[in-house]
């Protein structure tokens, strides 16, 4: 059954253009998607770049990185500001306690596209093995969500050096669907250094995990599905607080361990290792 839209649905969309992002967040800058209808993406002042990786804190390269490093930061306060501003216009309208239901459905309304990836990634969810036309990875479980929305994630090809999650971040790139926006089911959503991929023991090594958001909750926590160490699951991602694992002993839970601890490193939060959105559309 198709969800019907709220009756305050076109006055919700309304408070949410007029609300003063940029005030919420600080220094950012504000893009417009193609389609009209939808609310603006909030980018962060500093670009993202093609290269992705951490280098050495200690030399020019990690210098640099170091800066890149804050514009994530920014980033993320940028998505925690969009979420928390969608919050504001729900309760203004139909009260606080409809932020679980209808408000989010009609913000976050799925396309039939998108509907058709979410659908996928559910059907996947609790599998050990990908079958044989896909690697047994992140990569492999998005790549079969979206082809059941027409679209091969990998069909442009890799570039030298590459893993198949920075070529699909190059990808989205390139077309311009990279965001850091309130994401809305069926996006992309993009983790970086959530392992050793180059084994030398150091965080440089840019874009390596990958899932497809299932939904928000009215406490901005985004539920994605992804390819884990155990099969398909679900997990939890919240940037209004990346570094917090569960709101106060026995609260829901916010994010998701997404690094396990390992050689003396301690494990890390889905929140803390978030890289980027990426919308389907156009990919």
């Amino acid at each position: 059954m198709q969800p019907q839209p709220s009756p305050g649905g076109p006055l919700l969309l309304r408070l949410l253009a007029a609300i003063p992002l940029c005030a919420l967040v600080g220094c950012a800058t504000v893009k417009t998607r193609a389609s009209a209808s939808e609310p603006p993406v909030v980018m962060a002042t500093a670009p993202v770049e093609n290269s992705v990786a951490l280098a050495d804190p200690h030399s020019e390269a990690g210098q640099a990185g170091t800066v890149e490093g804050a514009a994530q930061d920014k980033m993320r306060l940028v998505t925690a500001g969009v979420i928390a501003a969608a919050l504001q216009a729900a309760a203004m309208v139909t009260g606080p306690a409809s932020t679980s239901g209808r408000f989010w459905d009609e913000l976050l309304s799925p396309t039939e596209l998108s509907r058709s990836i979410v659908q996928r990634s559910i059907q996947l969810v609790g599998a050990r093995t990908l079958g044989k036309s896909v690697p047994n990875d992140c990569s492999g479980f998005v790549r079969l969500a979206y082809l059941a929305g027409g679209i091969d994630l990998v069909n442009h090809g890799f570039l030298a050096g590459e893993n198949a999650v920075s070529a699909i971040f190059r990808r989205a790139l390139d077309v311009g669907t990279v965001h850091h926006q309130a994401p809305r089911p069926g996006d992309l959503v993009f983790f970086r250094e959530t392992y050793d991929r180059n084994r030398d023991g150091r965080r440089n090594d840019g874009m390596t995990h990958i899932g497809v958001v299932e939904g928000v909750d009215g406490e901005g926590t985004v539920t994605f599905i992804h390819r884990g160490g155990k099969g398909v699951a679900r997990g939890r991602l919240n940037l209004a607080a990346p570094a917090k694992h569960q709101l106060g002993q026995g609260g829901p839970v916010l994010n998701d361990y997404i690094r396990p601890a390992a050689k003396g490193s301690r494990a890390y939060l889905a929140g803390e290792l978030f890289a980027a959105f990426a919308s389907p559309e156009g990919l």
